[in-house]
């Protein structure tokens, strides 16, 4: 039987198991990434595994939630990076250089090469043909180290696209299609490949827009085959020696297929506040917008904010209206501003900010009250933007720019219609994309030859060993669809406490409830109980590390997340799976306990705990985890497992 494009690169970077699905594998890491809100602890962990050298093809830190260096600690948090990637052989890309995975695109991405980083959005070199994982920071520190990255293989759902994009449809309306359709939680145990003749007819940034944005389903990852447009891309570049031929072999099968008919694609928006809440922009035309921001590394580079030029191109923004360009990269700002466009804009109205995640992680261009914003990013779970109770809309550059000149949501189409001059803006990729290099400095060029640590970088927290008995009161009861933002949000006021674990522990589920943390510290341990895909959202391991410090022992949840059970298990926390049942009986303050042994049951691979509740009654969870899981989980969590690992190797005499 032939093999996808997936299995030929997972075939070729197999260390462990067998490619079956639900079964565990280890696979061979080529290249890693991480940002400055969850690198600090990816380089701690390093150290603290003792490790002295990366030891992957290629690791690089990127610089890009924190660029405004609001606070010393920010500042701090970036010299430390930039030490730490000079010690141990990382690049390293400085404050507003850009979004890690519009850099990597631009700068490090290769077809059939494996690429494992911390943060959910690492999926998006999948567009050239890379098959790229999140993972929790821990993850990322034992792969840079050269161990294999473990996880359940997947189904491999194809994607079958078929017909052309009309004229004001995107790649971005073809991903939110995929969220109506599916759901954030669609993808959940799946990778996706695209396929068919529609392939051909979308260009590179077009297929990275659809696998950056495929996180939102919840998916492992994604994946383009690569063809002449990749190559073609990749001489664009300047990395014409990367191009490699990715194609399904003809008699490959998948678990599952998708079709998508590009040419019955229109211009879409997701409503408040969820990226599956997609409707035609007619659904909701007229609504008024105050605040329109083009960016994010859905939609931040060069041909999507040309896109948006060109529509601007000797008109001006609705009074009304603010409209925010924030590059995904500086290239894309400086290619821009060779050619004039920045410019333009800037005669239209619009203002620009430095190349950063920022405003998509709530740090600055946070909306006005009662307003509505239209941004081309990737996520609008409600409060992200910085203002709780916002009204937050998805969209391509194109919709969002014709919200800009109307003051109002409007299909571009309709907008067309009434302006005879304004035609489809279209995808054109420069012929060379040579921005300079200056902000990315090499191991070769490293300054730092030793770790620098300002006052706000902390220890790594450890836990010790589970133990036989779990008990404790239900902290929390939580609803479905529990985001990492909820747990541990992204605000700036927030986020530079990152590597300060005791601190950030302060602010733990305070967007649920704001006396969380406090009664966790007083409580001395305790348990959380959620709805379904509990964790969704970021990869911040912050979420698993922060209620492991205040002593969470269990999680009870009808369904989590990906990313974030993986982390649960790297810090110790015990994921159970309850039935809807169990969820509705369980109030808020039970005394929670578990009946068996549960160090002993970890070890032994029980698959079935037995809770009890106020010893009133009592109800089944599940702990579905491989053996690997267990002992993670036994040790107390993956730097402690990976710890006794080492010296186990060491006490073994040499061949």
């Amino acid at each position: 039987m032939g093999k996808t494009v997936t299995e030929q690169i997972l075939a070729d970077h197999l260390v462990d198991g067998e490619l079956e699905v639900g079964t565990e594998i280890g696979i061979e890491i080529d290249q890693v990434l991480t940002q400055d809100t969850t690198g600090t602890m990816v380089w701690l962990q390093f150290e603290a595994l003792g490790l002295k050298e990366v030891e992957v093809d290629l690791a690089a830190q990127y610089c890009d939630h924190q660029t405004y260096q609001f606070d010393f600690k920010n500042t701090d948090d970036h010299r430390f990076l930039r030490s730490a990637a000079g010690t141990f052989g990382a690049h390293f890309s400085r404050p507003g250089n850009g979004i890690c995975h519009q850099v990597h695109k631009e700068r490090f991405a290769k077809p059939g090469a494996t690429l494992l980083g911390s943060d959910s959005h690492t999926p998006t070199p999948g567009g050239l043909g890379q098959l790229a994982i999140g993972s929790g920071g821990i993850d990322v520190s034992v792969a840079m180290g050269g161990a294999p990255y473990y996880f359940e293989m997947p189904e491999i759902v194809n994607v079958r696209l078929e017909g052309e994009l009309p004229p004001w449809s995107t790649a971005k309306d073809v991903i939110l299609e995929l969220l109506r359709r599916l759901t954030v939680k669609g993808g959940v145990g799946k990778i996706f490949e695209f396929t068919g003749p529609g392939v051909e007819t979308l260009t590179v940034p077009e297929r990275t827009t659809i696998t950056n944005m495929v996180t939102e389903l919840g998916a492992t990852t994604s994946i383009f085959p690569t063809d002449e447009r990749t190559r073609d891309y990749l001489q664009r570049l300047g990395r014409p020696e990367d191009y490699v031929l990715l194609q399904p072999d003809s008699d490959a099968e998948y678990d599952d297929e998708i079709s998508v008919d590009l040419s019955e694609i229109e211009p879409l928006v997701a409503a408040p506040s969820m990226p599956d809440k997609v409707v035609p922009v007619r659904e909701v035309a007229g609504e008024a917008v105050e605040q329109v921001i083009i960016g994010s590394c859905t939609n931040g580079g060069y041909e999507d904010i040309l896109a948006s030029a060109k529509m601007l191109e000797d008109r001006q923004i609705n009074p009304a209206t603010e409209m925010i360009v924030a590059p995904g990269s500086k290239q894309a700002a400086e290619l821009l501003s060779r050619e004039g466009w920045s410019a333009e804009m800037m005669a239209a109205g619009v203002n620009f900010s430095e190349a950063t995640c920022g405003a998509c992680i709530g740090v600055g261009h946070v909306p006005g009250s009662n307003s509505v914003s239209v941004r081309t990013f990737n996520r609008n779970f409600e409060g992200r933007s910085g203002l709780e109770n916002d009204a937050v809309y998805l969209a391509s550059p194109e919709v969002a720019t014709a919200a800009a000149l109307t003051g109002e949501l409007i299909d571009p189409r309709d907008l067309a219609a009434e302006l005879d001059d304004l035609a489809p803006p279209g995808i054109e990729i420069p012929d060379t994309f040579d921005g300079s290099r200056a902000d990315l400095i090499t191991p070769e060029e490293a300054v730092d030859d030793e770790p620098i640590r300002g006052p706000n970088i902390g220890e790594v927290p450890l836990r010790g060993p589970v133990g036989a008995d779990i008990a404790g009161n239900v902290l929390l009861k939580m609803g479905d669809n529990i985001t990492t933002d909820h747990i541990i949000p992204a605000k700036g006021d927030i986020l530079m406490y990152r590597s300060n674990i005791p601190k950030l522990a302060e602010f733990t589920l305070s967007r649920v409830d704001e006396t969380f943390a406090a009664r966790a510290m007083e409580a001395d341990g305790g348990v959380l109980v959620a709805g379904e895909n509990y964790g969704q959202g970021s990869s911040r391991e912050h979420a698993a590390m922060c209620p492991m410090y205040l002593g969470i022992e269990a999680v009870l949840a009808m369904s989590f997340a990906r990313i974030h059970r993986a982390n649960l298990f790297n810090f110790g926390i015990l994921p159970l799976v309850i039935d809807e049942e169990t969820y509705e009986q369980i109030e808020q303050a039970d005394q929670i306990s578990i009946e068996e042994d549960v160090a002993g049951a970890v070890l032994a691979g029980a698959e079935s705990f037995t809770i009890n509740a106020n010893d009133e009654w009592t109800a089944e969870a599940a702990l579905d985890a491989t053996h690997r899981e267990r002992d993670i989980l036994a040790a107390g969590g993956r730097l402690s497992h990976t710890r006794q690992l080492a010296a186990s190797d060491e006490s073994q005499p040499a061949d």
